[in-house]
């Protein structure tokens, strides 16, 4: 029954009744109250903890739309056009060319004893190099005698070698699949797209279990990435659970040194609809402080920078063809209705916009059968969404998450290349969500862009593209806005408001400890704001320490 008062420079708290406070009490992980050190001395004894006199607190930072891989994937070899920092706090090169990312994966695979093991990289984006497609003789550069793989950054692209295509029984004349690109020979260029395709093919390039975080390090890695990015809750929006996966994460999860809640999805692969609802249905009994479960996330489409999310008339910009659609409509139809009979909640992928449509409309009659008021049904990305279909999805009683990192990241070649002006314009509309009253976060999807909820807000305000131009000022939002979608609004979209998203009494004690003031500094600088570190459920971690 210890009680520890905090006190900080300020507290932004993300309750109306009290937005700013200087103390916050906890009690065995919870906040017993927000206020002065005078009306939290009510409570009793106590002891006043002032490390933080000199810091910002708010709420614990929430990554609505993460993936636990982005902890895993720094035992294989980035390759990504955009600077990045690891794990341990070395920043990795962008590279610029196919030459560059080919040269980095020659000087790994120089070292490299086993000669048939497979190298695999990652982050790779041709659209950063005028769209130039990489083909398996790229890759041959490297080695012809061990399988070679880059997975793309929207991870709904695999690239692979002539090895790695003979391993997987792709290197042949007849293949037919829109996922399977083909050469003037007939014969596969090297570039997979759509599950189906990259998964079989990808575990001969190196995408294991540990790939897809489902190792114990790659795990632990994620949550020291969480505590250098203020996060204290993410979502690992996509696991193929099963039983010995979920032990997995519970063991990891459990040691008292694990700096975060996963709020772990089951994703729709490999699995009839009926099996999937009653399997996540059954998962909820075994959800712990710091693993959240009973959650589906299904995908409907690919990527609008891969060409493989499906787009409604009049398609993609620069002529390409039609995306994938990863499920199809009875199937989405199927877990609609049974998620709602069992009272599961379902986050669905929607990049472009038919895809969306598809969802808005499978839901609406889903409902009709299965009336839910509170059902929270979420469509992720959601980037192509119109007014239109905002408006429906408000009527319906539908959330959102959207990717205002795109905005950073792919805003020039959405305008260029992909949309084209009017539509880059919409893309990822915060302003026309919280107009049509639709719950809404934001997200960084990482490993497509790299964890970092205070450079997803800074995206969401200022809506620059990298070459420094706005994009969509009629969707910017506010700071204040912002900060509630990185906060309370992700929480909601999670139906975890209650537990998490505000500092307010009974909830979890989770806080971002923060060098500045996110609502003082200018809005430009709001991706500059210095994470010290977090409490979680009352434990400090400092992320110089992690």
């Amino acid at each position: 029954m210890h009680t520890t008062i905090y006190a900080a420079k300020k507290i932004i708290t993300m309750n109306p009744n009290q937005p700013v406070v200087t103390h916050v009490a906890v009690r065995n992980g919870r906040i017993l109250g927000a206020g002065t050190l005078e009306q939290l001395q009510g409570w009793g004894p106590g002891t006043i903890d002032d490390r933080f006199a000199d810091k910002f607190l708010m709420p614990g930072l929430i990554e609505g739309h993460g993936h636990s891989m982005e902890g895993a994937l720094w035992q294989f070899t980035y390759v990504g056009w955009f600077d990045r920092m690891d794990p341990d706090g070395k920043t990795w090169p962008g590279l610029k060319s196919i030459d560059e990312v080919v040269a980095r994966l020659k000087e790994i695979e120089v070292g490299m004893d086993d000669p048939g093991a497979p190298l695999l990289g990652w982050g790779l984006d041709p659209i950063y190099m005028d769209n130039v497609r990489m083909t398996r003789a790229d890759l041959d550069r490297v080695s012809v005698t061990r399988p070679v793989g880059i997975m793309h950054a929207s991870g709904h692209i695999l690239n692979v070698n002539t090895r790695g295509l003979e391993l997987a029984g792709l290197l042949r004349q007849g293949n037919d699949h829109p996922g399977i690109p083909l050469a003037g020979d007939g014969l596969p260029t090297g570039e997979l797209k759509s599950p189906e395709i990259m998964m079989p093919a990808g575990k001969h390039v190196g995408m294991d279990r540990a790939f897809l975080a489902a190792d114990a390090n790659g795990l632990r890695n994620y949550g020291r990435l969480c505590v250098r990015a203020g996060v204290t809750t993410s979502s690992d929006l996509g696991q193929q659970l099963n039983d010995d996966l979920v032990n997995l994460f519970t063991d990891v999860t459990n040691a008292d040194d694990f700096p975060a809640c996963l709020v772990a999805f089951r994703i729709n692969f490999g699995m009839s609809p009926a099996e999937l609802v009653d399997y996540t249905r059954s998962l909820r009994e075994r959800s712990t402080e710091r693993l959240d479960l009973g959650r589906i996330k299904v995908i409907a489409d690919g990527s609008i920078q891969g060409f493989s999310a499906r787009l409604q008339w009049p398609g993609y910009y620069n002529g390409s063809e039609n995306g994938l659609w990863y499920v199809a409509p009875d199937q989405l139809a199927e877990i609609y209705e049974r998620a709602l009979a069992a009272g599961v909640q379902v986050h669905t992928h929607t990049n472009g916009d038919q895809a969306t449509q598809l969802a808005i409309e499978t839901l609406e009659a889903a409902l009709r059968k299965h009336p839910d008021f509170d059902h929270r049904f979420t469509l992720q990305h959601c980037q192509l969404a119109s007014a239109a279909q905002f408006r429906k999805m408000g009527r319906l009683g539908m959330c959102v998450n959207l990717f205002a990192n795109h905005h950073y990241y792919w805003g020039d070649e959405h305008y260029a290349l992909t949309v084209g002006p009017e539509r880059a314009e919409r893309m990822n509309a915060c302003r026309t969500a919280l107009d049509a009253n639709v719950p809404m976060t934001i997200h960084s999807d990482a490993p497509v862009t790299p964890l970092g909820p205070l450079f997803t807000a800074w995206a969401a305000v200022n809506r620059l593209t990298a070459s420094g131009r706005i994009q969509g000022e009629g969707e910017r939002i506010e700071v204040a806005q912002a900060l509630h979608a990185i906060t309370l609004g992700a929480a909601i979209t999670m139906k975890m408001d209650h537990l998490i998203g505000s500092i307010e009494v009974g909830k979890r004690a989770d806080f971002a400890i923060l060098e500045d003031d996110p609502t003082a500094v200018p809005a430009s600088a709001l991706k500059d704001v210095s994470v010290w570190g977090t409490v979680q459920g009352g434990r400090v971690f400092a992320a110089a320490d992690i």
